[in-house]
Order: C-alpha cells, then structure tokens, then sequence
C-alpha cells in the first residue's frame, strides 16, 4: 500500500512516516501545499493523509477540492486541529473520507489507515486467500497450507499487492509504485531480487507450479495452482 502523506509539521510528519514504515506501508512526505498537490496529481496512491492547514496558499481541503474535481477517488484521510462540527462537516461534504482531531495517538491513526484500505474499493476483508495461500493483514502473518512464513515487511507489502489482484498481470512499474515510496533506491533488477525470495518462501511443494507467474515483457501474475 503506497499512501501520501501531505504533514508541514516535521515532528509530526517524520513519526508518523516512521510509523507506518515500520507496518510495511511505503509512504511519500510532502510537507506544503504546493508540493503535495502536485504529487497527488502526478502520482497513484492507495491513501492521502492530509493535513488541514498547510502554509503557503494551496490548504488541506484546496487540495481535496481539487483532487475530487479531478475525479481522483484515492481515499483522504484530514489531520486537523480544528474540531468543530461545521469544520469537519465542510471536509466531508468537499469529499474526506475520514477525519482524525490533533493530538492524536498512532494506534488510532493505523486504525483509521486500516479501515479505509478495507473499504470494498480497495479490497473485501483483511484477510486475503490465493488457493491455500492465506495473508492477515491486520496481523501480518502468511501462511500456505497453515504453515506460517517468515516474510520481512518488504516481502510482506509485495505479497499483498500481488494477493489483492489475483489473475491479473501487474508491471513492474505498478509494483515500484505501490511497493516502494518515491525516495527508495530502486535498482533495475529489484523487483525480481523480491519475487524470487517470494517463490523461495511460498512455492514450499517442489511438485507444484509457482504461485507468481512471470509474464515475459509484461510483469507478474498470482494465481492459484
């Protein structure tokens, strides 16, 4: 899950980044208006975390305004420190999906993150099934065959976008831009440096066909075997 975090305070913005690293997210700051408008309509994101008050002229819900005009339905969480009921009902009817009030505790943050990723456009339940292969993405645990796997949270976060798109075919540069955050040291072969240690992890009967097929000139495709 790619999410845009769009924070000028950098206290705030580098916890709340480390944080969300630390539960396999791939997470891009921007810390001013300008910059985070930009982003949001340059790049796709799973969820934009979105301060209220921003200096310079482009604010949080300018923003949102704009990505809504745009048709962009990315899911906008608002941090605010205004917690009257006219502010927060402004936000929602320009189009927030969820307001969170400042100060806030993290856990309450993942919680919401959370919530809005299960929302059906983005997916059915927070447990994701590939024939016998089965991911918690509430616990982070994988298992094939109730075996549990030992994924690192990077292997985790690849795992979880090939899962949530069973059968179809993703490019390497759909998974870059899900997987890694925008600053992440890319090298060419990174994408099937990570898959490889997949296969090593998940194909665990020797008889069977991979679970991740390469699409030669294409990408990669997960399927049930």
């Amino acid at each position: 899950m790619r999410i845009l975090l769009i924070e000028d305070d950098q206290k705030i913005a580098r916890a709340i980044k480390k944080g969300l690293e630390q539960e396999s997210y791939a997470v891009d700051l921007e810390m001013t208006g300008q910059q985070g408008l930009a982003s949001v309509m340059a790049e796709e994101y799973d969820l934009v975390i979105l301060d209220r008050m921003l200096p310079g002229i482009t604010d949080g819900l300018e923003i949102l305004r704009k990505m809504r005009q745009e048709n962009i339905s990315t899911p906008v969480l608002v941090l605010t420190a205004k917690d009257s009921i006219p502010e927060r009902v402004k936000g929602l009817n320009i189009g927030a999906d969820d307001y969170l009030i400042k100060p806030f505790d993290f856990e309450e943050l993942l919680a919401r993150v959370r919530a809005l990723w299960r929302r059906p456009a983005a997916a059915v339940d927070t447990i994701l099934k590939v024939g016998d292969l089965e991911l918690n993405t509430v616990t982070f645990e994988a298992k094939r065959n109730n075996q549990l796997i030992d994924l690192s949270p990077k292997e985790f976060s690849l795992l979880e976008y090939l899962m949530r798109h069973p059968d179809r075919t993703i490019s390497k540069d759909n998974i870059i831009s899900h997987v890694w955050d925008f600053d992440a040291d890319i090298l060419p072969n990174t994408v099937e440096v990570y898959v490889g240690y997949l296969r090593q992890k998940i194909d665990i009967d020797p008889n069977k066909p991979s679970m991740i097929k390469t699409i030669r000139g294409f990408g990669y495709k997960m399927v049930e075997v």
